[in-house]
């Protein structure tokens, strides 16, 4: 939003690059930070001694460097949205890792510019949780709710001369979450430096209220803070840029005696280009404030021009055009990277899902990171933002409902006034699967957060994620919810339409299948909560939860059912935490529900999604994998995920019969939306498809082969070209393969990396839920033939060459190129 600087200790004066304008600065406090964990007295004060304490960059996720132990924050719960009837204890619910307790973080803070008639504020992206901030020893503020984003203005706090300290007191109580929280400062953390008259941390306001081919008009209003008598005098001149920074639109308004603390502004930008998924068109209105012909401050508001609507009988539409969303529920960790925020894992990760043919996501079950809204933004993805877990009623000891009543409120202001510029933000949730569905008062809870929402956003409609389908009818709680989402009830769409007066329903959370990559059980047959003794499941994709389905069932009553808005799917990644079905069996730190695994890896479930989202690209995916020594002449069902109509599958060159899919609502759903070959008997060799058109040409063939012995290592990564700017990174796949390049999908050997040159080893993934193996140390086994090494840049351009080597393999490398940041 603003010109950028990194603040260090050595940073007293402005020896960093200089700020665009000298009337606004912010500062990135991302190095020099001292941490311990544990409480420590008198941390806070200017004085103390932390030089012993570990010198740490932010965003900093402290819990993931482990170790993982089945008893760390080991609760005993009955899960109710999970149907379960009796308490049980459940380890790993929150990934196993030592989250909970109490963290110190403190640094030196010159701020540069600041003399009197200035003003500084702390910006925190999130801190988890329970963030206590101090300046010279005194506290500033507090805010609870470790996913939110918050402010405190220091001035008053601080020294001219720049002799300063911040602290922060963070802590995580025990039993606080359902899933990995991650704990520390793990997203950014800024300072901003302002004049006296100034435009506050997200004050201004744009909408674009009418929309044609020929113009469209953008309002912005813009909030700022004057000392007494000077607002009288102040003029707002507003400039709209275009992507490629052409100057469309400008006005110059006057502030007026009846407008209080803001202007409001109308501006005409001709021939509009709309921001959709699949044209991500992004405008930027640049404001500069002055009192007189003094300028007192700049400001940057990025924005996109797009209409919606959500029409009983019709559904949602963008831009004029019917559509559903192709969504993915995400939590907010980044596998091994913990939840500290980077903006180069968060873009690999919503490439993935591009390809996929994904267009929406759904932030679960917390505001995200800033960076994350401004990726979908940029890339082109829906998002409905999300707010709480809890409510007044608790799921957990220690969740949200302790601080409802007081910070509810608070919480939402931030959200929504955060990221109502966003094109991308389609619609806000206040909630998933509360409790307080289940009794009179939810209504009114549910009404007042709407509202609230609406007070700070009349734009957008608000949704709530509901589970208990017969209480939310009787207690009239889902005709209340702007977009009514339901989850996992797909078997009930038809009934719940006639009741509600919104006229359409959304999937809010759908599927919760689960897999492990690369594995397959056997016999393959549905099933619900299947559990194995190598806690692991079936990557059929037939396999879900007592309370979820596999895929083709959502699929099938959001084709047949009208007046469904899509759905948003359990989950897009996996995740650290609730490792169901084996929440009671350790070890299980991670979740099984993701499209793609904990490292990012596509499972086969990638492709049943992409055959059906991605209607621009074929999509041809063969499963299981054809290495199978021991089961020879044994039933081995192959499935085919594909986009295409129909195909012939092929063993050694022998037909195992074409198959097309299904059209009616009488076919049971698997046959509507994949290809089976449920006898196939096994046979060392080429498993081969293919594909036909609806015309009944053959188009594409995919093989799979038999691999031989383990021969070498095969690095790939997603990235050639980096920045060199201490974090930019790459995601480097490392595949065992036998001489002819097959991956050998049962290959388990202990892979180890070594990075020289312009960078250096950040963390290592191979996707296994039970896998103990530290993120952070240089090895790690391989699980179903592969894992993923990341690697991150320095500050210094050149080449960086990460080599990886295992015992009987030949070795791999792979070099990459870094360039200074602009």
């Amino acid at each position: 939003m603003h010109a950028l600087k990194t603040l260090t200790a050595a940073l007293l004066l402005l020896a960093a690059r200089p700020a665009v304008a000298q009337t606004r600065q912010e500062y990135l406090l991302d190095t020099n930070w001292k941490f311990t964990k544990g409480d420590v007295p008198d941390a806070a004060t200017p004085g103390f001694q932390d030089a012993k304490w570990q010198t740490v960059t932010v965003p900093h996720d402290w819990a993931i460097y482990g170790p993982f132990d089945g008893r760390n924050d080991l609760q005993e719960v009955k899960i109710e949205q999970n149907n379960e009837k009796t308490a049980t204890l459940k380890a790993g619910r929150t990934g196993g890792l030592p989250s909970i307790g109490t963290g110190w973080y403190r640094r030196q803070l010159a701020v540069p510019g600041f003399a009197p008639g200035k003003r500084a504020v702390l910006l925190f992206d999130g801190a988890m949780s329970n963030a206590h901030v101090f300046v010279n020893g005194k506290e500033v503020g507090y805010w609870p709710y470790g996913y939110n984003s918050f402010s405190f203005d220091v001035t008053d706090y601080l020294k001219p001369a720049g002799d300063n300290v911040l602290a922060v007191r963070l802590q995580n109580q025990p039993e606080s979450s359902r899933w990995y929280p991650g704990a520390g400062l793990y997203r950014n953390v800024h300072l901003v430096v302002t004049d006296a008259v100034h435009i506050p941390v997200w004050g201004t306001y744009v909408t674009t209220p009418e929309i044609t081919a020929a113009s469209a008009t953008v309002r912005l209003k813009t909030s700022v803070v004057a000392p007494a008598g000077a607002a009288q005098s102040l003029r707002l001149q507003t400039e709209i840029r275009d992507a490629a920074g052409k100057v469309v639109a400008s006005v110059t308004t006057l502030l007026g005696a009846s407008a209080g603390q803001e202007f409001e502004q109308n501006l005409t930008v001709p021939t509009p280009r709309l921001w959709s998924p699949e044209t991500p068109v992004l405008y930027t209105a640049s404001s500069k404030l002055y009192a007189g012909d003094v300028l007192k401050d700049e400001y940057k508001t990025p924005f996109g021009i797009r209409s919606f609507k959500f029409e009983a009988g019709k559904g949602f539409s963008l831009n004029g055009k019917v559509r559903q969303f192709k969504g993915v529920c995400n939590h907010h960790d980044l596998g091994p990277l913990g939840a500290a925020i980077n903006t180069a894992a968060l873009r690999r990760q919503l490439v993935l899902l591009k390809n996929m043919g994904c267009d929406a996501i759904r932030t679960s079950h917390n505001m995200p990171a800033p960076e994350l809204v401004s990726l979908c933004d940029e890339l082109g993805f829906m998002m409905m933002v999300e707010a709480f877990d809890e409510w007044k009623s608790p799921k957990v000891k220690n969740g949200y409902s302790q601080y409802f009543d007081q910070w509810a409120e608070k919480d939402l202001v931030n959200m929504v006034r955060r990221d109502r510029n966003h094109p991308s933000v389609i619609m806000w949730s206040t909630g998933n699967e509360v409790p307080d569905q289940s009794n009179a008062g939810g209504p009114a809870i549910a009404k007042r957060l709407q509202d609230i929402c609406h007070r700070e956003d009349p734009t957008r409609p608000v949704a709530v994620g509901m589970d208990r389908f017969d209480d939310d009818f009787k207690y009239g709680f889902a005709p209340v919810v702007e977009i009514p989402g339901f989850n996992y009830k797909p078997h009930r769409y038809a009934e719940a339409l006639p009741k509600l007066p919104q006229g359409f329903l959304l999937g809010s959370e759908t599927a919760s299948t689960v897999s492990s990559r690369g594995v397959y059980k056997f016999p393959v047959v549905k099933a619900k909560k299947r559990k194995y003794p190598d806690n692991q499941s079936s990557s059929y994709d037939l396999e879900a939860c007592n309370w979820s389905q596999i895929p083709d069932i959502e699929f099938a009553s959001q084709d047949d059912v009208p007046n469904v808005l899509g759905e948003f799917v359990w989950t897009g990644f996996d995740y650290l935490g609730e490792p169901t079905p084996y929440d009671q069996s350790w070890p299980s730190h991670s979740s099984l529900f993701g499209i793609l695994d904990l490292a990012g890896l596509p499972k086969d479930r990638y492709y049943l999604y992409r055959a059906r989202w991605n209607t621009t690209q074929p999509t041809l995916h063969l499963l299981p994998h054809w290495t199978w020594p021991g089961r020879e002449g044994q039933t081995t069902p192959v499935f085919c995920y594909t986009n295409y109509p129909s195909a012939e599958l092929f063993v050694n060159g022998k037909s195992q019969g074409r198959q097309t899919k299904r059209t009616t609502t009488a076919d049971t759903p698997e046959t509507r939306y994949r290809l089976m070959w449920n006898d196939v008997k096994y046979a060392p060799g080429t498993l081969k498809v293919v594909a036909y058109d609806a015309q009944g040409k053959a188009v594409a063939t995919e093989q799979v082969r038999t691999a031989g012995k383990p021969h070498h290592i095969r690095l790939v990564a997603d990235r050639k070209a980096l920045t060199a700017d201490g974090k930019d990174l790459a995601f480097v796949t490392a595949r065992i393969e036998d001489a002819q390049g097959n991956l050998c999908p049962n290959a388990a050997t202990e892979l180890r990396f070594a990075v020289s040159g312009a960078g250096r080893f950040r963390a290592v993934g191979n996707g296994d839920p039970t896998s103990l193996e530290s993120f952070q140390e240089p090895h790690m086994k391989a699980f179903s033939g592969q894992l993923v090494a990341i690697v991150e840049t320095t500050k210094t351009a050149g080449t960086l060459k990460l080599q990886a080597t295992g015992s009987g393999l030949q070795s791999g490398a792979v070099e990459l190129k870094t360039s200074a940041a602009r």
